[in-house]
């Protein structure tokens, strides 16, 4: 059995669907949580997601910004308006992972750069200061992680932004083993984009936390 690190086992998409047997599903009821039945916001939590976008438009205007700085200005604002820094969630980073492959010839292994919280949400933080690196770029490794999922009978989620741009998946590792994705959502078009953001991160940490219950 070889070891092989994700990052250099997992560099495309159609690597990701092969080597776990994933197909990617268009079909609206699969993936509702960003498209319906969306919570309302309160009016402190709109003035909470204008002032972290006028911090983050503010702090991008002079250049790109690291990962680190995507985390401060954008990432951990939204996760704690959204309720992730509460109970019941707990939320481990660089987390070590391995997955077997089903053919058992081969292990992935890495060290996830990303916000694991109550083993269902998943955040993956892209450096923006590369312009050429599109937030779907993150997509495949965020599958191999979310296949990591030591809950694999529920649904996993993963958010990924490179602070300009904002994506959610979803996967269920059923006997189809399918996933599905967001629109891209822009905070430079509008305020209500990260209105709709947060949002989204409410309904699921909603569900998560009536399954932990």
């Amino acid at each position: 059995m070889s070891t092989i690190a994700i990052t250099d086992a997992i560099t495309t998409l159609a690597e990701a669907e092969r080597r776990f047997y994933l197909n990617r599903t268009e079909e609206e009821d699969f993936f509702l949580e960003w498209r319906t039945n969306l919570p309302a916001l309160s009016e402190v939590e709109k003035v909470g997601v204008n002032e972290l976008r006028r911090r983050y438009l503010y702090q991008r205007s002079e250049n790109h910004l690291l990962e680190g700085t995507v985390m401060l200005l954008l990432v951990s604002p939204l996760l704690a308006l959204g309720g992730f820094y509460d109970p019941p969630f707990k939320i481990r980073a660089e987390e070590s992972i391995q997955i077997i492959l089903d053919d058992g010839e081969e292990v992935l292994q890495g060290r996830i750069d990303v916000l694991v919280l109550q083993n269902q949400l998943w955040v993956v933080i892209l450096e923006s200061k590369k312009t050429a690196l599109s937030v779907w770029s993150a997509l495949p490794q965020t599958l191999a992680y979310l296949m990591g999922n030591p809950q694999p009978e529920q649904p996993s989620f993963g958010m990924m932004t490179n602070g300009d741009d904002i994506l959610f998946v979803k996967l269920a590792q059923t006997e189809n083993r399918q996933y599905s994705v967001s629109r891209v959502f822009a905070p430079f078009i509008s305020v209500q984009e990260l209105y709709t953001v947060l949002q989204i991160l409410k309904g699921i940490s909603s569900q998560i936390d009536h399954r932990a219950l």
